[in-house]
Formats: structure tokens, sequence, C-alpha cells
């Protein structure tokens, strides 16, 4: 049943069948309370107040709030109806991963109710950020029809495209990208390596020192850093010799290749064991 409420001085709920309860109030304004199979009735005037009875879920204005019935002191506690979030500048929305509820059967309701919030205000893409620590939340939003975009140590990133048209959301990367180090001396030798682990056909071959550049890392710093790591050979950058694009590599990913020229500014050698099985010079 539907019980309105509206300003007044105090109020509470009680004369439940079976045991007497009562207890303190949340404030609300005028709403419209929604109760399950219960038998209750108010009376009294309450400032802005409203409590709640029962184990089951109630609706108040734009919260949800539950009373957990197991124990003596009962427990109240509201989630957004409507998950907290800001728009983006192409028309979408970003969840805020910091306020999404834990229990799974209250986020399967308030996101069934964002999408459908969001989509009568006519917005377009969704982004959905889950935290590892809420992964059990994955495969509701999978059935409320949200995709993976992609995935991170810590979190996995949903989306959800709204309208009836083509999703313009742009896609996960296409590449990664990789560095070689050019390092020679001023006797024309280039510095090589073995490689630890690599294909049977490769074992024995003297190569480049090559890896792949790091998150918001600079090409050229890339290389210095691999070539650091592999041989213990300090460089400076020079210039970008060459570069190779490729398609379908690791992950049917497109790989980006850049070779840098260093120079070396110390010569004593002190190879990576966990990588490379030999480094030096060679003409």
């Amino acid at each position: 049943m539907d019980l309105k409420m509206f300003y007044t001085q105090t109020s509470f709920v009680s004369n439940l069948i079976g045991p007497m309860l009562s207890f303190s109030t949340y404030s609300c304004k005028t709403c419209s309370v929604k109760v399950s199979s219960f038998t209750c009735s108010y009376k009294g005037n309450a400032q802005n107040g409203v409590s709640f009875v029962g184990k089951d879920a109630y609706e108040v204005g734009d919260c949800s709030y539950r009373y957990d019935g197991s124990s003596t002191n009962p427990s109240l506690y509201t989630e957004r109806r409507v998950l907290d979030a800001f728009d983006d500048e192409y028309g979408g929305v970003v969840v805020n991963p910091e306020k999404l509820p834990f229990e799974a059967n209250v986020f399967a309701s308030v996101l069934r109710l964002s999408v459908s919030v969001w989509r009568t205000e006519g917005k377009k893409g969704i982004w959905l950020k889950l935290p590892v620590e809420k992964c059990d939340l994955v495969p509701i939003a999978v059935r409320e029809g949200f995709q993976y975009h992609h995935a991170e140590t810590g979190y996995v990133m949903m989306t959800y495209w709204l309208p009836n048209e083509p999703c313009m959301l742009p896609a996960n990367a296409s590449h990664q990208v990789g560095v070689g180090g050019f390092v020679m001396n001023d006797k024309n030798e280039v510095l090589v390596v073995q490689e630890k682990h690599c294909a049977p056909e490769l074992v024995g071959l003297w190569k480049l020192p090559t890896g792949f550049i790091l998150e918001s890392e600079e090409i050229f710093t890339g290389a210095i850093r691999e070539v650091k790591e592999e041989t213990g050979i300090d460089t400076e950058f020079l210039e970008v010799i060459a570069f190779r694009h490729a398609h379908n590599v690791a992950f049917e990913k497109s790989d980006l290749f850049f070779i840098c020229m260093l120079k070396p500014v110390s010569s004593e050698i002190k190879t990576d064991d966990l990588e490379v099985q030999a480094a030096k010079v060679k003409r």
C-alpha cells in the first residue's frame, strides 16, 4: 500500500501484526512510501520524518531505503536510485566507481533505473568502471546489456550505447608500441643481446635491446630505459632512425616499433639475468 506523508511534526510507524515496534525516524519531505504486504499504521506529527519496518526495500523520493530486521536495533541505510555520474563532453555519462553499491540486488535495480533515466534524458554512451573489489557486479552489468571495453589490473571498464543508431564510442586501444636501442660507440661497435626466452629458431640470435614502452612514457625514454635494464649501459638519445607498423601481432593488436639511435655514456655491461642470456658490443 502507499502512504502519503506531508510536512508534520512527529511521526512513527508501529502496531505491526506481531511484536510491537517503535523506533526513531529518518527525515524526508513530501514523498510516497512503498510498503510490502505488512499491515501497519502511523500516527502523530513528525517534522519531515518517517520510520520504516520490515526486511524489505522501501523507496522514498530519489532514495531507496532498506531496514534490516535481523537486529533489535534496526539499521537503516540509503542507496541512490540513479547511479552517481557526471556528463562527458560527448553527451554521455561516466559513472562514479566510488559510489557504486556493493549489494548485487541493489546494484541491479539501480543500474536498470539509471539506464532508463539516462535514455529518457537523451544521453548517449555510458562508461561503467567496476573496481576489482566489486567484480561480482560484472555479470549483472552484462545481463543489463553492458559490453566489455577494456581491463586493467584494478578494474574492468564497461560501456552501453543508448541511442538506436551505430555506436560512436571509441574502441579499445588498437596498438602496442615497442622500442629498440641502436647503441653505437666511437669504434663503430654496436651493443647487442641474446634473449633468454625466445622461440627455438631464435636461440643464439644477437639482436638490439628491445621492449615495450610504459604508460605515459616517451618513445626515446623507453629506448634508454630498455637498454639500461637489459645491459646496464647508460645512453643519450640522438634520433629515431626507423620504425615499422605491423598488424595482428599480440592478441590481434597492431604493433608500432621504433628504433632509436643512442649514444653510450658508460661502457660496463651488466646483463639482466631474468631476460638476457648475454650482451656484448659487436662490429
